[in-house]
């Protein structure tokens, strides 16, 4: 598999193809209890060992341009398929906004089907459930275009594959990876393991999936997202104590130079497409090596590869 085969077999394929896709990624996801390789998953939680190169990636909304890049420039198909120590951990945000979201949502769901123990997926406010689900949700007319009459199907088992989509990833000791932020109220790992089944009862999910680090606030504002909240570093100093990390690492904000930094190094954004609509400058994801134990985000600026 090469990153030119990766984007030839997305813009060609057909309906039928792209549902059994899914469906194969759909069975794995489901499957992904306890031992996954060197992976150990509770729940939608993923807990992953501090050793290893990581290449985790933030919103790619669509744009097609951005993930090959990614792959091209991060060497992760010719590591994985050396039988390398590498993971990829995409934060969530696969579709919507961007034209080639169904092109985009092939190629990672391929990555996750060939390396399904290298590949993780988590959920975003893209992908969340009927009641937390973005908007506009243009996927559906990105997938009208490309499948035409068929695209019905293709996306009501693309809305049953986000359920599976995991929570959150936590490197022990180090870091804590999920879409938006931090689940307030949480007093145990389990809050964040189990937080889809606590929805909606409990606002865990809601806050993983939507929530934005603030500068200047302490505890939690109602967002101007209309859904989470906005947090201050007193919430994310608490949550990173809770989870034994040191450094959040999430996307869903737009950044224009591809990342930005909160919470006096605790927090880590990146945001990994660029142009329109959101009009950034740059994209950037991060590539880190696993077994290097930090302290805060700014020790990790020299391992986020801008583009």
């Amino acid at each position: 598999m090469g990153v030119e085969e990766l984007a030839r077999e997305a813009l060609r394929v057909n309906a039928a193809e792209f549902r059994d896709l899914v469906a194969d990624v759909t069975d794995i996801l489901s499957r992904e209890s306890g031992s996954v390789g060197s992976l150990d998953v509770v729940g939608r939680l993923v807990r992953m060992p501090p050793r290893g190169v990581a290449v985790v990636v933030g919103d790619i909304h669509g744009s097609l341009e951005s993930i090959l890049h990614i792959l091209k420039d991060c060497g992760f198909l010719e590591m994985a398929e050396g039988g390398e120590d590498v993971y990829m951990v995409f934060l969530g945000d696969y579709g919507d906004r961007g034209v080639q979201s169904p092109e985009v949502y092939h190629v990672v769901l391929s990555l996750k089907r060939e390396f399904p123990e290298r590949v993780v997926l988590l959920r975003g406010n893209h992908e969340g459930p009927d009641d937390l689900l973005a908007y506009p949700h243009d996927l559906p007319l990105h997938l009208s275009r490309k499948f035409k009459s068929e695209w019905r199907p293709v996306y009501q088992e693309l809305r049953g594959l986000f359920g599976y989509l995991h929570n959150a990833v936590v490197v022990e000791g180090r870091y804590v990876m999920l879409h938006g932020g931090v689940p307030s109220a949480a007093s145990s790992v389990d809050d964040l393991a189990y937080a889809h089944e606590k929805h909606p009862r409990e606002s865990h999910l809601e806050e993983i999936l939507w929530s934005d680090p603030e500068e200047g606030i302490s505890g939690t504002y109602p967002s101007p997202r209309g859904a989470g909240y906005s947090f201050g570093k007193d919430v994310t100093e608490a949550f990173l104590k809770l989870v034994d990390a040191k450094v959040l690492i999430r996307g869903h904000e737009p950044c224009d130079g591809g990342y930005k930094i909160n919470h006096d190094g605790m927090v880590l954004t990146l945001f990994s497409r660029k142009g329109a609509p959101y009009y950034n400058r740059r994209g950037a994801y991060l590539m880190a090596d696993l077994s290097m134990e930090v302290e805060d985000a700014r020790q990790l600026e020299e391992y986020i590869r801008v583009f």
